[in-house]
């Protein structure tokens, strides 16, 4: 999504072979995560000779927590926290008094609080900044 980022708005779709040789991602893992990148609305995608990707939103109105969601899943690092995947934990008598789930909160909310707060435009300029 970075190296989507970086490129110009007005540029033709990126194939997805020069993606995955940019990105060193091996091209069969690339292929799924673009497809449920695209099935969320964060891609489009174009057949043919001169077909491939291109984002189908400004890079500022695309953050890191929803990309990370629709490719790894919930935030939370357990699912008795989670907001999209909540489950209680089979092992907890008390929800309410467990210590280790409200400090899984403070994680969850601090790690949404930064990966919602940064969007794809963020990240890439961070990018471009690092190799400079």
């Amino acid at each position: 999504m970075i190296f989507l980022a970086e490129a110009p708005a007005d540029t033709a779709p990126i194939p997805m072979n020069r993606i995955a040789t940019e990105a060193n991602v091996p091209r069969k893992f690339l292929e799924l995560i673009l497809a449920d990148l695209r099935e969320a609305g964060f891609l489009h995608s174009h057949r043919g000779k001169m077909g491939g990707y291109r984002l189908s939103r400004p890079t500022h109105l695309i953050s890191l927590g929803e990309i990370i969601r629709v490719i790894e899943g919930p935030l939370a690092l357990v699912p008795c926290v989670s907001r999209t995947a909540y489950r209680s934990c089979t092992d907890c008598k008390s929800e309410s008094a467990c210590a280790i789930r409200r400090a899984m909160l403070r994680v969850r909310d601090e790690t949404a609080r930064i990966l919602d707060g940064t969007s794809l435009a963020d990240a890439a300029a961070v990018e471009v900044l690092a190799a400079a």
